[in-house]
């Protein structure tokens, strides 16, 4: 319903380009440009290895011996992150703690690819929205999300649970925290100690999203053209990312990569409704100025590259099998 009012610009380009999957071609690198049927450990391993989380894949099915002899010969350590190779909204993503989370999640989702992940501790995150395009030599960053993490104050006297309980958004991801935190929801932190709730950057999972557009920045701009050039095929995309400190992140110091967002990606800075003039027709706008680049960026790549549209109907079932596996991950995610 949100996007109602921005499909006819798509339809309008469809039919200019006389094409239903010219996006397509927007992120040669990437299946599909990113459209939720990519691989997400192909696709962080574009990125240059010293920027991402040292990412093991694991096969449906594969056998417990070898996961664990992976995840050594990779130097990961408990506690890690896994998550659905292909996935989406946060579904199935867990930190895993130890060797028996570890042979709980597999038994559960064992029907689903894997990818696991090294629990990264830099304590910020962000995403960044990023183009260029091919026929440039410097990009645009139209969209940085500060992200928010649920936390708790300890007051000295109130258990975990009575403060999640009395704060007026952490209440609302109650069942999630008691799942997270089990026994530890009835002791009482310590007074003015912060409790960090979550550590997954996403909205299922409590996080809020901050409009930080106005840390963009010449400098900052110009550290991602330096790495949008390492990262051969790839144009338009939100990257996901771990910092320590952001005046390192604008010279490009001490952060991780943990995803990119292809053509899918969404300038998700204007879901923070608590900036001064914030409204639905803006948040339409922006939307549409995103699509209206990664319209140009397919159409460019086409002409340099000598590229022939997907056919449509390949595309149309893929969408389908996506829908079928869509479902499958929502259930397995109410079965965990």
């Amino acid at each position: 319903m949100f996007y109602i009012p921005v499909l006819p610009y798509a339809f309008l380009q469809a039919i200019k380009h006389r094409s239903l999957t010219f996006f397509l071609l927007t992120n040669p690198a990437i299946k599909n440009s990113g459209d939720g049927t990519e691989s997400k450990y192909k696709t962080i391993c574009l990125v240059p290895e010293k920027y991402r989380p040292k990412s093991i894949l694991i096969s449906v099915n594969e056998d417990l011996l070898k996961i664990k002899t992976k995840i050594s010969e990779a130097n990961i350590e408990y506690p890690f992150i896994a998550k659905p190779d292909l996935g989406f909204r946060g579904l199935l993503v867990k930190k895993i703690n130890s060797e028996n989370d570890l042979k709980i999640y597999l038994q559960k989702n064992n029907s689903v690819a894997i990818l696991i992940q090294e629990f990264i501790t830099l304590k910020e995150e962000c995403g960044i929205l990023y183009h260029r395009m091919p026929n440039d030599e410097k990009g645009k960053i139209t969209s940085i999300t500060l992200k928010k993490f649920l936390s708790a104050v300890g007051d000295g006297v109130s258990t975990l649970s009575e403060l999640i309980l009395a704060d007026e958004r952490a209440f609302l991801y109650y069942d999630l925290l008691q799942n997270i935190h089990g026994e530890k929801m009835q002791e009482i932190p310590k007074k003015n100690i912060k409790r960090t709730l979550t550590v997954i950057g996403n909205h299922s999972k409590g996080t809020q999203f901050l409009n930080g557009n106005h840390l963009i920045n010449k400098t900052l701009e110009a550290t991602f053209d330096s790495l949008n050039k390492q990262i051969k095929g790839w144009y338009y995309g939100r990257l996901d990312i771990k910092y320590s400190d952001f005046d390192k992140l604008v010279k490009g110091e001490d952060f991780k990569i943990l995803e990119i967002n292809g053509i899918l990606a969404e300038p998700t800075h204007v879901y923070d409704a608590s900036v001064k003039g914030a409204s639905y027709y803006k948040a339409l706008i922006a939307i549409k100025n995103n699509w209206k680049t990664l319209t140009k960026i397919a159409i460019q790549n086409k002409v340099n590259l000598k590229l022939t549209y997907p056919k449509a109907l390949d595309y149309i079932k893929e969408m389908k099998e996506l829908r079928a596996y869509t479902k499958k991950l929502i259930q397995l995610n109410k079965d965990n």
